[in-house]
């Protein structure tokens, strides 16, 4: 007679059993990579090739390169991404070939950079003397400083990018010089936009007929991220703190106008230094130095969306002290 009040206890317990593991599945599932919305990635290969930046990608100081986000997911907190990067880098080196002539230039392009748990791998596709191969080029590792997240994005500083044995082959056979697995390149950087969490996509998935309802209104707040690009169509605006400067002061450029999350690149005469994340209103700034060699006269910065397609700017002059 006490069996049938026992089981049911079991099967009470069984039934919450299961019931908190599937919410705790559900939670562990809940969190997915979002689309990534532009960025870029910065690198300068390594210390022994020169870099010559193949549109879109942008070339700068100290033979870094940008290279636009052109796709891909990304989850920072969980130190995942997977995105494509835009543009080509043509290496060259200095040295001789094995056949004694100038070294051909080594062409990467379809670089695409894999991270799970903060660790992955750069592939690309490589041509040399018309020949064309794709491969895993290097291993890329954690640096020392987490992903900074932001509402608009997250950037990865100091990835540690070291080649594959793949990749060590086709240095060595493109040199003539030995590269070995494991062997240190230049380190990475990665910024990522990413479009503000609507929070509600979740309630989705109910398959009752009331909540299908529910997600129609849901779906119009998400019209309105649509209307940031059409705030960020307004004319870009750049200013400079000063009009004159000596030499060995220091010059800060602010603009305006840009979309919230926008990777923005600052030329200062044409040479590319640094990159800036617009905030939330759409504003980005960047101080930097006026050197004591810098020739009198009238200089100019430039704004530029790391894609390329919307500039501004801003001239100054320079005075000698």
């Amino acid at each position: 007679m006490n069996r049938r009040p026992v089981a049911a206890v079991l099967a009470g317990g069984v039934l919450t059993a299961l019931l908190c593991q599937a919410s705790a599945e559900a939670e562990g599932g809940a969190r997915a990579p979002r689309e990534v919305s532009g960025g870029y990635a910065s690198w300068a290969v390594a210390e022994d090739v020169s870099v010559r930046a193949g549109k879109p990608a942008v070339g700068g100081a100290g033979g870094r390169s940008w290279l636009p986000v052109t796709g891909g997911s990304a989850d920072p907190v969980a130190g995942d991404a997977a995105v494509d990067l835009a543009g080509e880098l043509e290496l060259s080196t200095a040295g001789p070939s094995t056949a004694g002539s100038a070294s051909a230039a080594l062409t990467l392009g379809e670089l695409r950079l894999r991270l799970d748990d903060g660790d992955g791998t750069l592939h690309a596709r490589a041509e040399v003397d018309g020949r064309t191969r794709r491969l895993a080029l290097a291993d890329v590792r954690r640096g020392a400083a987490s992903p900074v997240v932001r509402s608009a994005g997250a950037t990865w500083t100091g990835l540690r990018v070291s080649l594959t044995a793949e990749g060590a082959e086709l240095f060595s056979s493109w040199t003539g010089e030995p590269y070995e697995e494991g062997g240190e390149l230049a380190p990475l950087d990665i910024t990522v936009g990413m479009p503000g969490d609507t929070g509600e996509p979740p309630p989705v998935p109910p398959g009752s007929p009331e909540p299908k309802p529910e997600t129609e209104p849901e779906q119009e707040p998400e019209q309105e991220p649509e209307s940031r690009p059409q705030a960020g169509k307004a004319p870009l605006a750049a200013t400079v703190a000063h009009s004159t400067v000596g030499t060995g002061g220091e010059q800060l450029v602010t603009g305006a106008g840009f979309e919230p999350g926008e990777v923005v690149l600052v030329a200062i005469d044409d040479d590319t230094r640094y990159d800036v994340v617009a905030d939330g209103s759409g504003r980005v700034s960047q101080a930097f130095p006026v050197y004591a060699t810098a020739a009198e006269g009238v200089h100019a910065v430039e704004l530029r969306t790391v894609s390329g397609d919307r500039t501004t700017g801003a001239e100054f002059a320079v005075r000698r002290l």
